[in-house]
């Protein structure tokens, strides 16, 4: 009897395994409970697959300009002195010799934007300063060395938003010329002077 029993069983066993796959239903058995299935919007993508959208930098944030009466000394540091006349700019360094760069000469266009450079120093460092000028827009005068390094230069015109004005900066002793660009205030590139070698 106990014979019986055991086949019998073995059949049952056999008759319960194979049925999933003899109605084409899944071999696998589960524990879960049987739920209707659950997709994710089509819009979000999985963390694995999603992509980061490029990220742009924002222009560099224009200078503030400083606004000198005519003939207003200012002090541009490390012992040099600029200041603002209606015909032009003036500076002078430590050792108290005056220089001149006039914006009433002809020597400069001011019908459109352009940007100059003089400099001086020794082993301590450099003075760079220039004119900007042909625009009423001017937002940023930035220095930059055959090394890439970049420095922003202090802003100085007269009042009533001339279309002309002063820039200066310092930099480390060097002895080659930065390159020279000149921003409007929204970060656009009006004017530029290239690097040079001496």
């Amino acid at each position: 009897m106990k014979k019986y029993l055991l086949a019998a069983a073995g059949v049952v066993a056999a008759a319960v395994m194979a049925a999933p796959s003899a109605v084409g239903a899944s071999a696998e058995t589960s524990a879960a409970p049987v739920t209707a299935p659950v997709t994710a919007p089509a819009a979000v993508a999985p963390a694995a697959e999603r992509v980061a959208a490029p990220v742009s930098r924002p222009a560099a944030a224009p200078t503030r300009i400083r606004t000198v009466r005519s003939g207003e000394r200012v002090d541009a540091g490390q012992g040099y002195t600029v200041w603002l006349t209606e015909d032009g700019k003036h500076w002078a360094g430590p050792d108290g010799f005056e220089n001149f760069r006039s914006v009433v000469d002809g020597n400069i266009d001011r019908s459109h934007p352009g940007v100059s450079h003089q400099s001086e120093g020794s082993e301590a460092g450099v003075f760079h300063s220039g004119l900007h000028y042909g625009t009423r827009k001017a937002g940023r005068v930035e220095l930059t060395d055959a090394e890439g390094h970049k420095t922003v230069a202090t802003l100085v015109a007269l009042p009533g938003r001339s279309d002309w004005g002063v820039w200066y900066a310092h930099t480390g002793p060097s002895k080659d010329s930065p390159a020279v660009a000149l921003y409007d205030r929204a970060g656009k590139l009006l004017a530029d002077l290239p690097a040079r070698t001496f």
